[in-house]
This record gives structure tokens, sequence and C-alpha cells, in this order.
């Protein structure tokens, strides 16, 4: 099934990012390439419980399994063997992509209390856009009295834009709620 964000990509926001930027070619049009949804477990690295809670909080949220990062070196100041488990991550593409987004952008950050919008300062210098959320209890698909804890998340937006304007205008065309500057 074709995600309605992939429709509205090809249909409208082509179209108006061509005559915005000068494009010939509808291929040079900036694309989401894919999202990155990450959890570091900080000192709940150590507990299992907590580990596997995490990865299956990710797993409801982007809807495919995620994979458990671990540490490359030992750093006794931070209590931390080598291959330690320190995080979770998802990456999405495709139509899962589109989805994730669509929850994102509709379900998920409206429901964020006294939401302003996001910063559009976010932006990386390459054309990627990275947020943080403090919370998992704004997607839908989060049980609020299966959680121990709340705890949040980094979502890193990767687009093939070669500057930051383009990926704030098609972030923007695809509905994405910045706040004014």
């Amino acid at each position: 099934m074709a995600q309605r964000l992939l429709h509205l990509y090809t249909d409208r926001i082509v179209p108006r990012l061509m005559g915005e930027f000068c494009y010939r070619n509808a291929l040079q049009v900036a694309r989401i390439e894919k999202i990155v949804i990450n959890r570091g477990l900080g000192d709940a690295s150590q507990n299992a419980k907590i580990l596997e809670s995490s990865l299956k909080e990710l797993s409801l949220i982007a809807g495919q399994k995620g994979v458990v990062t671990r540490s490359k070196k030992a750093i006794a100041g931070f209590k931390l063997r080598q291959k330690n488990p320190v995080g979770v991550s998802v990456t999405l593409r495709g139509e899962r992509m589109y989805s994730f987004l669509d929850r994102l952008i509709n379900l998920a950050l409206p429901r964020i209390r006294d939401f302003q919008g996001i910063s559009p300062r976010s932006v990386d210098g390459h054309g990627n856009y990275s947020l943080g959320l403090e919370e998992q209890l704004m997607f839908p698909e989060i049980d609020y009295d299966k959680i121990d804890q709340v705890r949040g998340m980094d979502i890193s937006i990767v687009t093939t834009s070669p500057n930051d304007t383009e990926c704030l205008a098609l972030l923007r065309e695809f509905g994405m709620p910045f706040r004014a500057t």
C-alpha cells in the first residue's frame, strides 16, 4: 500500500520545489532518504530488562525491529566495558519511513504539551534534520500503563538536499510544524 505522503511528494511537492529552486529535472529535487530513530540507554545499560523494554517500545513506534548498539571501547570513567549495550536504534526507509513521518507530523508532535512548533535551526549544514523528543507517550502505539519509565529519543531525517534551505523547504512542504523565528 503506497503511503499518503509518498503520493503528496510525487504529485505536489516535486512540482513546487522545481519551480522554487529552478530545477530542470525532477530528480534534482531533494527527497527523504531515511529516518533514524535512536535512544541512548545511559546508566540503564546494565539492566537487561530496560534494554528489552526500550527495544520493544521503539519497535512498536517504528513498525520494525530495532538494533542494539554496543560500545566500541571501554571507558572506565563511565563504568563502560567494551561491547556493552549503550543504545537502541531503528533505520526506516521506503514505505515504513513515510508511514512513520506521517504519524510523527500529524499525531505525535501535536500531542506534545505546550507545543509551539519545532526549531528550524536543527539542520546540520548538509541537509539533514534532527530533533529530540523527551518522552515516548506522544505516540499512540505506546500504552501509558505498560511503560516502566519515561524515556526520550532522537529522530534524524536524512535528505538528499545539498543545503539547509532546500531541506527546510522540503520538510515544510511535507507539513512539518516549524515555529516562527
